[in-house]
C-alpha cells in the first residue's frame, strides 16, 4: 500500500467488549452496506470489564439496587432512576431477543439465566426505607410482582443460606422480585462478535493498539499497530467509537475534541470473594444487594450473587474496593498521571478536595484483612467457612470526573456519552450499570451522531422491527410493557422455571 493510501471504512470501533460489539451489530442491523473494523487491544474481546469474572453479572433492572432508590429528607423514595434503567434493560432484552430469533445467535441459555433479585436490609431504619420503597415501587407496573416480607420462615425459603446461624432478635426484611436475571456478559459479547463476523464487511482485529487519531475533511484517520507484528497501518473512517473501557478517556484525550476537555478519570479497583464449593453454593440461588454503609460511595454496595459462568454456578461476594493507576486491569500504572491535562487538573483536584469519605474508604478497604472481609460476609451468610471462600480480583473502573460550575469537579457513578458536534466521533466514559444498558445507550449514540439515517425510512423501519417498543413507552403503558416483556422472556426462555 503506498504511503498516502489508506483503508477507508465506514465505522471504526476502539474495544471489543460489549459496548462496541452491541453498536457493530445494532449499525450492521441497520444498514447491512457499512464497512466496519472493530480494533482491540487484547488478543481476543470481552478480556477486560465484559468478562464474566471482572462484573457482578445482575441484570441491573432496578429491582434490587438500593442505591437506585434514594430517600429524601421528608422521607419520600425517588423511583425515576429504577424505572429508567428497569425499561432500559428491557430495550436490552429486546435487542437479544431479536438477534436469537434470527437463528443466528445461539442458545440464550448461554448468557441469561433466570436469578431472583432480593433486597435485604437490617435493623428498623433499614426496614421502614425497604417498606416505604416498595410501596413506592409497587405503585409502577414495572415492579407490580414485589413481594415483600419481615417475616423469618418466608426469608428463610427466599435465601435459606442467609437465615441460619442468625440473631433471633435482629430486625430484618427483604424484597424480592423473581423475574431478576443473571448475565454472563463475556459470552453475550463473544455471540455478538461471532455474530458479527458472519457479515460481509465487517472485521474484528486484535493485538491492535490505537497510536493516533487525527481530524480531516473525510472524518478521522487512525493510526494503528499491530502489537503482534510490530506493523502500523492508518484508516480513513467517517465516525470513530472509543468504547475501550478505562481506556476511552485516553483516546478522547487523544482526539482533542473540545467536547471532551475537562473530563478526568478515577480509577478503582475491585475485588471478590469467590465460593465454588457446590454444598454451599445450591443453598443460595438468588442476588441480594443490600445498603452501604454510611459514608461509603455507592459502588460499595454489598451483595451475595449466584452467577451462572460457562454452565456452572458460583458464589460472589462483594465488591470490596481496591486503588490502582491503572485504567485496565491489564493497562499501566502510569494510566491516571498520564490522563492530567491543564483542562482536568482543575476538576480533579475539585474531586480530591470533596471526596475525603471515599479516600478514607479506599484506604480501609484496602488495608483490611481477609478475616475483616469474612466478618463484612458474615452479615449475610452467619455460618461462614473461610476455607469455602477465596479472594479474586475484579475489573478496573474508572469513574468520571467531569467539570461543575458550582463545585470545580464532580466524581460521578455511572455512564457518560461524549460526542463530537458534527456526530463523527464518540467515547462512553464510565461504569455500572452499563452493560445491563448498552443497547439504550448505544440507541442514544445512532441518535446523536446519525440524526439523518434514523430519520431515513429503512432505519426507522429496522429499529421497529427489532424493538416493538423503546423504553419511554415502557415506562408510560403497562399493557404494552406486559406484551413486550412476556415476548422477550419467551424468546430467551426466561420462562422456564426459576431456580428453587
Amino acid at each position: 500500500m503506498a504511503q498516502n493510501d489508506y483503508e477507508t471504512v465506514d465505522a471504526v470501533l476502539v474495544g471489543a467488549g460489549i459496548m462496541s460489539a452491541t453498536l457493530a451489530v445494532l449499525l450492521k442491523e441497520l444498514d447491512p452496506t457499512l464497512k466496519l473494523e472493530v480494533i482491540e487491544l487484547m488478543e481476543s474481546g470481552a478480556i477486560e470489564s465484559s468478562n464474566p469474572w471482572n462484573n457482578a453479572g445482575t441484570g441491573h433492572a432496578g429491582l434490587c439496587e438500593l442505591n437506585y432508590t434514594p430517600q429524601a429528607a421528608d422521607g419520600s423514595i425517588d423511583i425515576e432512576k429504577s424505572v429508567t434503567i428497569n425499561t432500559q434493560f428491557e430495550e436490552s432484552k429486546q435487542f437479544w431477543a431479536y438477534l436469537v430469533e434470527k437463528g443466528t445467535f445461539g442458545s440464550p441459555k448461554s448468557f441469561i439465566t433466570p436469578v431472583p433479585h432480593l433486597s435485604f436490609v437490617r435493623g428498623q431504619e433499614g426496614i421502614d426505607f425497604l417498606k416505604t420503597r416498595f410501596k413506592a415501587l409497587t405503585r409502577h407496573h414495572a415492579f407490580a410482582d414485589m413481594e415483600y416480607t419481615e417475616d423469618r420462615a418466608t426469608m428463610a425459603k427466599w435465601m435459606p443460606l442467609m437465615l441460619p446461624g442468625r440473631d433471633p432478635k435482629e430486625a430484618i426484611a427483604a424484597t424480592r422480585v423473581m423475574a431478576g436475571t443473571d448475565v454472563n456478559f463475556g459470552t453475550l459479547t463473544k455471540h455478538l462478535l461471532d455474530h458479527l463476523g458472519t457479515q460481509s464487511n465487517a472485521k474484528v482485529k486484535c493485538s491492535q493498539k490505537v497510536t493516533g487519531l487525527k481530524r480531516n475533511e473525510q472524518g478521522w484517520r487512525v493510526n494503528i499497530k499491530d502489537l503482534q507484528s510490530g506493523g502500523n497501518r492508518t484508516i480513513q473512517a467517517k465516525f470513530v467509537f472509543l468504547g475501550a473501557g478505562g481506556a476511552a478517556l485516553p483516546l478522547l484525550q487523544m482526539s482533542g475534541i473540545p467536547e471532551g476537555k475537562g473530563f478526568g478519570g478515577f480509577p478503582v479497583s475491585g475485588q471478590w470473594l469467590r465460593c465454588d464449593n457446590p454444598d454451599v453454593v445450591k443453598q443460595h440461588e438468588a442476588k441480594v444487594y443490600s445498603q452501604a454503609e454510611v459514608g461509603s460511595p455507592p459502588m460499595s454496595v454489598p451483595h451475595l450473587d449466584t452467577r451462572v459462568v460457562d454452565g456452572k454456578k458460583s458464589l460472589l461476594f462483594g465488591p470490596y474496593a481496591g486503588f490502582s493507576t491503572k485504567f485496565l486491569r491489564h493497562g499501566s500504572v502510569l494510566d491516571l498521571p498520564l490522563s492530567i491535562r491543564p483542562g482536568n487538573i482543575g476538576p480533579m483536584l475539585a474531586v480530591a478536595r470533596d471526596n475525603f469519605d471515599l479516600t478514607r474508604y479506599l484506604i480501609k478497604e484496602v488495608m483490611q484483612s481477609d478475616e475483616k472481609r469474612l466478618n463484612t460476609l458474615r452479615g449475610f451468610y452467619p455460618q461462614v467457612k473461610a476455607e469455602d471462600w477465596r479472594l479474586e480480583m475484579a475489573g478496573q473502573r474508572v469513574q468520571i470526573i467531569k467539570k461543575d460550575a458550582k463545585h470545580g469537579g464532580i466524581l460521578q457513578f455511572g455512564t457518560e456519552l461524549v460526542a463530537a458536534q458534527d456526530g463523527t466521533i464518540a467515547a462512553l466514559l464510565g461504569a455500572s450499570p452499563g452493560a445491563s444498558v448498552t443497547v439504550s445507550i448505544m440507541l442514544d449514540l445512532i441518535r446523536r451522531c446519525f440524526p439523518k439515517q434514523v430519520e431515513s425510512e429503512q432505519w426507522r423501519s429496522k429499529l421497529n422491527e427489532i424493538f416493538p417498543a423503546m423504553a419511554k413507552v415502557l415506562a408510560s403503558d403497562a399493557e404494552r410493557y406486559r406484551e413486550v416483556q412476556a415476548r422477550s422472556d419467551e424468546l430467551l426462555q426466561l420462562n422456564e422455571p426459576v431456580m428453587a
